[in-house]
């Protein structure tokens, strides 16, 4: 937490010296629009990365088992870890210095450096620095997921849009013990291992498939935000 509250504290200072704005710049309010905001994209994310597990799971003829030492405690321990790290996250590379950035060089370049330092950064956090393929996997992967992100920071004028979307993926990735908590709620005891080229494969179309699902919700859900927010004050579209 402390790490959080020194990054909002130069996120702050970066605000104001650059553009005499404070925190709200971020877009928290109004409160209300913005938690649906945030619930909904962590419901989306929730449900999308569950249909890739199953999709895997059937690809790969997985099974799972039930983690012999799961405790209802590990479900809330891996919520709040994963929230104080996509937050961390979502502040670093969706937050203040993408705010300046949109208002400094546009929205498009801002977003497609954001995608970049998100990829540059996984080499760093994934351990695969000097591993060419996994390097270039790595960056492929979450650059485009950064991109996304960054996206919906711009298209909603606000961070918790992305953060809902980022914690929701992490969230149940972690469920299944594949984060940085170790086992939690289901365990992989089995898999039908695929050839080199057919995992390579699967992995291209997953890795390319989910950002552009996701952005396409992102486009939708905005846009049919912006329609009520018309409708709401009169003014047709």
């Amino acid at each position: 937490m402390i790490g959080i509250l020194v990054i909002l504290g130069i996120s702050w200072g970066l605000l104001y010296f650059f553009e005499k704005e404070n925190l709200l710049a971020l877009g928290f309010f109004p409160p209300s629009k913005r938690l649906t905001q945030f619930v909904l994209g962590f419901a989306f994310t929730c449900l999308l990365n569950l249909l890739c597990l199953f999709i895997e799971t059937n690809v790969k003829a997985i099974e799972w088992a039930s983690n012999p030492l799961f405790r209802e405690q590990l479900i809330v321990d891996s919520l709040w870890y994963h929230l104080k790290s996509t937050l961390t996250e979502d502040l670093v590379f969706r937050g203040a210095l993408l705010y300046l950035l949109m208002e400094r060089v546009g929205v498009k370049v801002a977003i497609l450096f954001s995608a970049i330092a998100f990829g540059v950064y996984h080499w760093f956090s994934y351990g695969v620095l000097g591993n060419l393929i996994p390097m270039i996997y790595v960056f492929i992967a979450t650059g485009l997921m950064g991109y996304v992100w960054a996206v919906a920071f711009a298209r909603s004028k606000s961070i918790l849009l992305g953060l809902g979307l980022h914690l929701g993926w992490n969230f149940v990735s972690q469920l299944f013990s594949r984060g940085p908590l170790g086992e939690v709620l289901y365990i992989e005891s089995s898999s039908q291992a695929l050839s080199e080229l057919n995992n390579l494969i699967y992995l291209s179309i997953t890795g390319i498939a989910v950002p552009l699902i996701t952005l396409a919700f992102i486009h939708f859900y905005i846009g049919k935000g912006e329609e009520q927010d018309r409708a709401a004050v009169g003014v047709n579209p």
